[in-house]
């Protein structure tokens, strides 16, 4: 039996998490496995119910689970609270600290189906694949923050950007590892012209570049790095940066498919791994039976092969989501030309008839 926390949160997370349960005990059934699910508040809900965005009980569920499944957290409801009961800030990031989760893995791959829907060319991103590996526990993130009044009148904000050689080093080595499985190319993106932050990341990037010889290894400057990849995306196999430029990166490489709603991630490093969808919560559509499911039912995808070694499990899903493109379903946010137009439920219910059909 695996047990997993599940974490609806706020605008559409509700919505797309039941959707990614439905798949994953499909998928229960198909390959006689045993899913127990369990559901806790975070983030703006939480502080609803409980005057807190992560509540005790919350954490000590996800600490004595085997995964957890996140929603999404947020909306313009609570932005008006103290920064530290903000749902990003308050559930999030403590979230992550508890946990232990150092590093954020987001693929952003191309299905063919959906080339077209891409901003880019069709050559430029069919069939595109890249894993961006972003630190997740550090930098101005979790740095020291103040303000400070000035004598003239108005205020001084000041944040402190903060990395040790033990943090770079075990968020570089997670991705010498990962690009060895893969392309055995890795980028790794920082801002060494004018942060020393980042002259001590390449600097551990470079001396850990010895232990794998068999991996090619490129620095980038991280402006640079978001001209690459509107440029030439295919250039890059695996990609590790810090935590502020690997948010930016990932939200602006989500682009390159087509829809933020369609990338899936997972954050690892401690005992449990949590997984979750890259958009937002997007409360200007929630209710609607329009939000895309698919980010969340491949990160379901991404737990059964990363936390439970359940590759074929992973895979059958991946296959169906590909198969119920290729025949043409869309929600709102990828729809094209000719195709056919479902909601939330309707496409996860394609997802899972492909997924039976598959066993047949």
């Amino acid at each position: 039996m695996y047990k997993i926390a599940l974490l609806p949160g706020d605008g559409i997370g509700p919505e797309i998490v039941p959707q990614a349960v439905r798949v994953l005990k499909a998928v229960g059934q198909r390959f006689d496995r045993e899913f127990q699910c369990e559901t806790a508040l975070i983030g703006g809900a939480a502080y609803d119910a409980t005057g807190h965005p992560l509540p005790e009980e919350t954490l000590r569920l996800c600490q004595a689970s085997d995964a957890i499944i996140l929603g999404a957290v947020g909306g313009p409801k609570w932005d008006n609270l103290e920064p530290h009961l903000r749902p990003e800030r308050g559930a999030l990031l403590p979230l992550r600290k508890q946990l232990g989760l150092y590093a954020n893995l987001r693929p952003a791959t191309v299905n063919f189906a959906l080339a077209d829907a891409s901003p880019l060319k069709y050559d430029l991103v069919a069939g595109l694949d890249i894993l961006i590996i972003r630190e997740l526990t550090g930098g101005l993130y979790f740095g020291e923050k103040r303000r400070e009044d000035l004598p003239g009148g108005g205020q001084k904000a000041v944040e402190t950007l903060e990395y040790s050689t033990e943090e770079v080093e075990r968020v570089v080595r997670l991705a010498f590892t990962m690009a060895q499985k893969r392309g055995k190319k890795l980028t790794s993106v920082d801002k060494a012209n004018v942060l020393e932050s980042s002259r001590l990341w390449r600097e551990v990037v470079e001396e850990l570049a010895k232990e794998y010889p068999d991996v090619e290894l490129n620095h980038m400057l991280v402006d640079n790095c978001a001209m690459q990849l509107v440029r030439h995306p295919k250039q890059f196999d695996v990609m590790v940066t810090e935590n502020m430029f690997g948010d930016i990166l990932t939200d602006l490489a989500s682009q390159l498919t087509g829809s933020i709603g369609m990338l899936p991630s997972a954050s690892i490093g401690g005992q449990v791994a949590l997984y979750e969808p890259i958009h937002g919560s997007a409360p200007d559509i929630a209710g609607k039976n329009i939000a895309n499911p698919i980010a969340t039912i491949l990160s379901v995808a991404m737990m059964l092969r990363i936390s439970f070694q359940l590759e074929e499990e992973a895979a059958a899903i991946e296959r169906a989501v590909d198969s119920v493109l290729q025949q043409g379903y869309r929600t709102g946010d990828i729809m094209q030309p000719g195709k056919i137009r479902l909601g939330t439920v309707e496409m996860t219910d394609a997802i899972i008839r492909e997924l039976g059909e598959q066993a047949q």
